[in-house]
C-alpha cells in the first residue's frame, strides 16, 4: 500500500479558500497545532471553521481567515474566554452560528452517515433554536407524532485532526484519556489529515496498546504528517500537558495590535522545526 505521509510543509498546498474545514480536539484540548499554524502560512481565506473551539479558532479569527465558525464553544479551558474569538465577535468581524454541543455532534453524524440531517430532542425549547432559524422541526411519521428537531448535516470539506501516533498508512491511535469527537470529524470531511506525535510501524501502534485505541482507520484518513509537540501549547496526554505559561504568553497577544503581531512573527509565520527552536528559547 502507498503511504500516506505528507511533509510538514506540502500540507500547505491541501488549502484553498472557501474551505469549510473541521478541527479536532476539544477546547485547548489536543488540538492539532501544528497545521493549524500551516493553514495561517497558506494565507486562505474565507474559511468556516468547525469546532469544540480553543487556539484553533481563536488565531484564524485573529489572523481574519475565519469568515464564519460553528461551534459548541470556544473556550481555553483554564482561561475561560478566547480572547481573540470574542474580539472578532463583539466586532463583527466573524459569523458566529452557536449551537448546543449535542447539536453539533448531530450535525457532525448526520454528515458522515451521509444523511440530510439527523432527529434528535436536543434543542427543543431551548434558544439553540431560536438563535438558529435554519434548524427546523420534523413530526415522527410514528403513531406517536413526536416533534423532533431535523439538525443539518455538517459536511466538512477537510478535517484535521492530532493524535498520539499513526502508521503510514492512515491508521491513527489516541493513548490519551478521552478521543473528544475526532473520528466524527474525520467521518464528516472529503479528506483528512491526521498530524501524530510520531509515526510508527502498524505492528507498533498495538504492541503495548489495547486496538480499542486506534481511533481512526486508514480508510478514513488521506495525509499523515509527523508532528512532534504538534498540539503544543494545547494538552496531549499521556505524551505531555497544557503549556499554562504559553498559553497565558497567547492570551496576552490579544491585548493590543503590537502584542498579536510580537506573538505571531515568533510562532505562527514559521516552520514547525523554526517554532520548536523558538518554544526551546524560552522554556
Amino acid at each position: 500500500m502507498t503511504s500516506k505521509v505528507l511533509d510538514a510543509e506540502a500540507v500547505i498546498e491541501q488549502f484553498t479558500d472557501g474551505m469549510t474545514i473541521g478541527i479536532g480536539g476539544w477546547g485547548s484540548r489536543r488540538k492539532p497545532m501544528s497545521l493549524v499554524r500551516a493553514l495561517v502560512r497558506s494565507g486562505v481565506r474565507d474559511l468556516t471553521i468547525v469546532s469544540f473551539g480553543g487556539p484553533d479558532v481563536g488565531i484564524l479569527c485573529a489572523t481574519g481567515q475565519a469568515k464564519r465558525v460553528v461551534y459548541g464553544f470556544v473556550t481555553l479551558d483554564s482561561i475561560a474566554i478566547e480572547p481573540h474569538f470574542a474580539a472578532a465577535r463583539q466586532a463583527g468581524a466573524v459569523e458566529a452560528v452557536e449551537l448546543d454541543e449535542s447539536l453539533l455532534v448531530s450535525g457532525l453524524r448526520a454528515a458522515g452517515r451521509r444523511l440530510p440531517f439527523e432527529a434528535t430532542r436536543s434543542g427543543l425549547g431551548a434558544d439553540a433554536l431560536a438563535g438558529n432559524p435554519h434548524i427546523r422541526t420534523v413530526t415522527s411519521p410514528y403513531d406517536d407524532g413526536e416533534v423532533l428537531v431535523a439538525m443539518p448535516a455538517i459536511p466538512l470539506d477537510l478535517a484535521l485532526v492530532h493524535l498520539n501516533r499513526a502508521d503510514e498508512l492512515g491508521n491513527a491511535q489516541c493513548l490519551g484519556p478521552d478521543p473528544y469527537f475526532d473520528d466524527l470529524f474525520a467521518r464528516a470531511a472529503a479528506r483528512t489529515i491526521v498530524s501524530a506525535e510520531a509515526v510508527v510501524t502498524t505492528a507498533e501502534l498495538t504492541r503495548n496498546a489495547h486496538p480499542s485505541t486506534l481511533l481512526l482507520n486508514r480508510t478514513m484518513v488521506d495525509h499523515v504528517v509527523e508532528s512532534p509537540l504538534g498540539a503544543h501549547f494545547t494538552s496531549c496526554l499521556p505524551d505531555y500537558g497544557r503549556d499554562e505559561a504559553f498559553q497565558r504568553e497567547y492570551a496576552q497577544s490579544a491585548s493590543s495590535p503590537d502584542a498579536w503581531q510580537t506573538f505571531r512573527a515568533r510562532y505562527l509565520d514559521l516552520d514547525d522545526a523554526a517554532y520548536r527552536a523558538n518554544l526551546a528559547g524560552v522554556r
